[in-house]
């Protein structure tokens, strides 16, 4: 189910894959906060630099990151507005599930109201909510 109509299901499952490992979700962090090499970000990890160039390389597939050349080295800079459209979309996704919570909680009241409606006052009177 795509909420977001400007993203397609495949544009979806790329932000959430990216997002999904602990390791991209650092680097996106880190990159929101400073411009850093991709070098410079493989220092922070118990990884080999092509691993860190991978993991950059999903989060700039998602539009988590993006990086640009300055030298020889490539600066990966985090995108706010991505992380934003991830936010929106799990928005729209709590707003979804608190809609049904709602309709389920306005089934189960109209349930109980019917339920204690239907007892005679003597049942009601003897229920053991009543005691």
């Amino acid at each position: 189910m795509v909420v977001d109509t400007s993203l397609s299901e495949a544009d979806v499952d790329r932000l959430f894959h990216a997002l999904a490992d602990s390791t991209r979700r650092d680097i996106v962090r880190r990159s929101l906060s400073v411009e850093a090499s991709i070098s410079e970000l493989a220092l922070a990890y118990d990884m080999s630099f092509a691993a860190v160039q991978k993991h950059v390389a999903v989060l700039e597939e998602a539009g988590l990151v993006t990086k640009h050349p300055r030298g020889r080295e490539r600066i990966v800079r985090g995108n706010a507005a991505a992380i934003g459209t991830a936010k929106a979309l799990l928005d729209k996704y709590e707003e979804i599930w608190r809609s049904r919570i709602d309709r389920l909680d306005a089934l189960l009241a109209q349930h109980t109201t019917e339920d204690t409606s239907c007892q005679s006052p003597q049942s009601r009177r003897t229920s053991p909510r009543s005691r």
